[in-house]
Parts: structure tokens; C-alpha cells; sequence
């Protein structure tokens, strides 16, 4: 049996979401992005209090999407694909390319390894689905236009300096760092946590890919709920629905 491309580990109340493609240095395709988006449903079901997501091995977190089975990133992307009010913190080492800068920028906190590096380098392929445009909402404009524009490394000191990055740790540490955040958070108040997030995150301006990757996913969950199932049903045997709310 193959193993899973996305896996989740739960210890200390403390979920630990690992992209699992090293082979293809973490590249995500169709499985990645619905194995990130059910973690994130995982996550909000469980008792675990914060996520750590990282990718598998050390020459990558993710170089972004798999072209040969490009995925749609506001799928996978916390915040746009599933509402999620636990904190996440990004664990990252070696590279960090075009949609995977995405999943960082919606963490609330980014450990990074000293060999990190980040690329956004779709304007120089000729694709992007503009969710990296909320980039400009969490660090100096100058510096994220000229990283989104330009298409060239932005290395992890700098990164760092703009605010992208928390923490900067030897390679090889970064999820133990991140673990240290979440440890201390694990034992605050999740209410106060999820209430400061919540806030934060309606004081941050919203563009229109956000927006809309917002409204897919609230018309996903309709389509892909119990109560659409049980109303076509209803429909076709004739009979008035039981809709159960979820």
C-alpha cells in the first residue's frame, strides 16, 4: 500500500502535518492538496490545540505545484480551503517555491531552517492562481512585489528581516523549534487564541483570489454535504427531505 502523501501525527495535543513526497521534493499534486485539506478538517475535529506543518526530508519543503497534476492551491490552503482558528505554524527547510510561499503565508508562525530559500518564479512560467497576492497584507510591499514580480530568491535572512520568518534555526531543528512554539501554546487559552486570530485575521485586507477561493470552498461544503445528498435523494423518491444541519 502506498503511503500516504499527506500524514498526520498527534502527540502533546499538538498535530504535526506533513507533506510525505521527498522523491519529488514535495511537489503537490491532486493527493497533496486533498490530503492537506483533510487535515485541516482533521485538525479543527480534534482535541490537538496547534499544527506544525513541514514537508518530508531536507532538500525541500515544497517546490510547489506538480505540473504534471497541477492543483488548485486554495484547495489546501488553511484559511481558504477549511476555516481553521488553532494556530499553524510553518516548519520549513531547503526549498519553498511558488504555491507552497502560499501555505507559509497563511501560517501564523514560520521556523526556518538556515538552508531555506524562497522562490515565486510564475511570472516567469506564465501561471499563477493569485493567492500569493495576500503576501503584500503580511510583509512591506516594496519587498513582496519585487519577490512576486521579479521571480528571484529571496533568501531566508531576508525573509526573516520582512517578517515572513520567525525564526531562523541549523537545518535539521526546525520542527523541533516549531515544536517549542506549540508547546507553549498548547497550554494557553484556545478560546483567547482562537478569538486573537480570528480578529487579526478580519484586520488583514483580502483580495479578490482570497475572496473567491473563500467562497469555492463554502460551495464545496455545500455540494459535499450530508444534507445535499439527503435532498437529491428526497427529490427522486418523492418525499419531503431530513435535513440534519450538517
Amino acid at each position: 500500500m502506498a503511503e500516504s502523501a499527506v500524514l498526520y501525527e498527534s502527540s502533546e495535543q499538538i498535530a504535526t502535518i506533513t507533506i510525505n513526497r521527498p522523491d519529488k521534493r514535495n511537489a503537490i499534486n491532486g493527493d497533496v492538496t486533498e490530503g492537506l485539506r483533510q487535515a485541516w478538517i482533521r485538525f479543527n475535529a480534534s482535541d490537538d490545540r496547534v499544527a506544525i506543518l513541514t514537508g518530508a526530508g531536507d532538500k525541500a519543503f515544497s517546490v510547489g505545484a506538480d505540473l504534471g497534476d497541477a492543483p488548485e492551491f486554495w484547495k489546501c490552503t488553511p484559511g481558504i480551503a477549511v476555516p481553521v482558528e488553532k494556530p499553524v505554524i510553518a516548519a520549513l527547510a531547503g526549498w519553498c517555491i511558488g504555491g507552497a510561499v502560499c501555505l507559509v503565508t497563511f501560517a501564523d508562525l514560520c521556523v526556518a531552517a538556515d538552508n531555506t530559500r524562497f522562490l515565486y518564479p510564475e511570472a516567469k512560467v506564465g501561471m499563477s492562481g493569485g493567492i500569493i497576492t495576500a503576501l503584500a497584507a503580511r510583509i512591506p510591499h516594496k519587498i513582496a512585489m519585487e519577490f512576486i514580480l521579479l521571480g528571484e530568491e529571496l533568501s531566508v535572512q531576508r525573509a526573516y528581516e520582512a517578517g515572513l520568518v520567525n525564526r531562523i534555526v541549523p537545518a535539521g531543528q526546525q520542527v523541533a523549534a516549531a515544536r517549542e512554539y506549540a508547546r507553549k501554546l498548547a497550554t494557553y487559552a484556545p478560546m483567547v487564541l482562537a478569538a486573537n486570530k480570528r480578529w487579526i485575521g478580519q484586520m488583514l485586507p483580502k483580495g479578490p483570489t482570497e475572496r473567491a477561493g473563500i467562497a469555492r470552498a463554502d460551495v464545496m461544503a455545500l455540494e459535499l454535504s450530508e444534507d445535499r445528498a439527503e435532498g437529491k435523494k428526497a427529490f427522486f423518491e418523492k418525499r419531503p427531505p431530513k435535513f440534519k444541519g450538517k
